[in-house]
């Protein structure tokens, strides 16, 4: 597997954490300091990874179309638009590798009735770059509320909603914030959305209401922060046919409670090349079989693992238990809080070793 240290900042610990709104205090619920948990930007990521790989491989300006597999199903062909020219172009392989997102168009060839499931609440996200910035007001303020930043993982906890908070690399510091809501209408088929300066400003007015005035003054300095709808689904019962295999989200949508959605794709891609070299092009249903017994009864537990941490978080219903309250938490419930729960936390694939 990759691994780029450098690109990664680690947090030591995590402390989940109440915060009550109208005195704006805070106090630890749950902490764990044997979390060594790694953030990377995505940015940062996917541009190491592409400069790894070999430039001829991509083709940047192509929309995809549609796929078809061959009778004796030892070729896949997909078709593409040239955006530029709109010209058709048809590309053959003996693999279709479907890592187009929880909204993939693959899986739904399959899978015509799958649909995702709206978690009930969406999410606030932004990263605050403060290059230059480091004495500012702001930056000074959040470090003196969250005197461990660099180091830890921040969960807070109010009523009905949570957020998270830690610093990347390169002086930048990430923050959600998941607010409850009904499910919107989504525009463009997909689960992001930019927002308008009257939407920023009445979250900014919100947030006021609901958390420190130290983590409102980091929201408030972000650029561009957008919304994020959280969906995820119940595990499928498989993830490849014929010569089609689906890896990452559209394999397992999920939500980002369990910090798992980069860490299971990574895991999805290091399993299936292990499996396609064991087997070879010529066995290619049994590495197909092989990926699909190691990654599913792992990712199908994640996900619902997650599902379940956010309702929690969110203060939403859940069958067996009362909606958490963090001001009348019990230190038994605040143990459900922690990410060493995630089923799989430390697990490494046998056939990765």
């Amino acid at each position: 597997m990759l691994y780029f240290p450098h690109l990664m900042d680690f947090c030591s610990f995590e402390q989940n954490q109440a915060t009550d709104s109208e005195k704006k205090v805070s106090w630890t619920l749950a902490r764990d300091e044997n979390l060594k948990f790694r953030a990377a930007l995505w940015a940062d990521l996917h541009a190491l990874l592409y400069n790894l790989l070999p430039s001829n491989i991509f083709f940047w300006g192509h929309l995809f179309l549609s796929f078809c597999t061959s009778d004796d199903k030892k070729c896949v062909k997909i078709k593409a638009k040239v955006l530029q020219t709109d010209e058709i172009i048809e590309i053959a392989g003996n693999l279709l590798v479907a890592a187009d997102g929880c909204l993939s168009s693959i899986r739904q060839n399959f899978l015509p009735d799958f649909k995702l499931r709206y978690s009930g609440y969406c999410a606030w996200r932004g990263v605050l770059d403060f290059t230059g910035n480091e004495n500012s007001e702001t930056v000074t303020g959040i470090r003196r509320a969250y005197p461990e930043l660099g180091k830890c993982l921040y969960f807070d906890l109010g009523s009905c909603t949570h957020g998270v908070l830690y610093e990347l690399q390169n002086r930048r510091l990430n923050w959600i914030w998941y607010v409850n809501q009904a499910e919107p209408e989504l525009q463009r088929k997909s689960v992001t959305m930019q927002v308008s300066s009257e939407m920023l400003h009445k979250m900014h007015q919100e947030a006021e209401k609901v958390w420190v005035p130290e983590l409102v003054g980091v929201m408030k300095e972000t650029k561009d922060p957008f919304l994020n709808f959280i969906y995820d689904a119940d595990p499928l019962e498989q993830i490849f046919w014929d010569n089609v295999v689906l890896v990452g989200d559209a394999a397992h949508p999920t939500t980002p409670h369990g910090l798992r959605s980069t860490n299971m794709s990574i895991l999805d891609a290091a399993v299936l090349g292990k499996c396609l070299a064991k087997w070879g092009t010529e066995n290619l249903q049994s590495a197909l079989r092989e990926y699909q017994s190691i990654r599913l009864p792992v990712v199908s537990k994640q996900v619902l693992h997650a599902r379940r941490m956010g309702r929690i978080k969110q203060g939403l219903l859940l069958p067996d238990r009362e909606p958490f309250d963090p001001k009348t938490a019990t230190s038994e419930d605040c143990q459900d809080l922690q990410q060493q729960n995630m089923p799989f936390f430390n697990d490494v694939p046998m056939i990765l070793m």
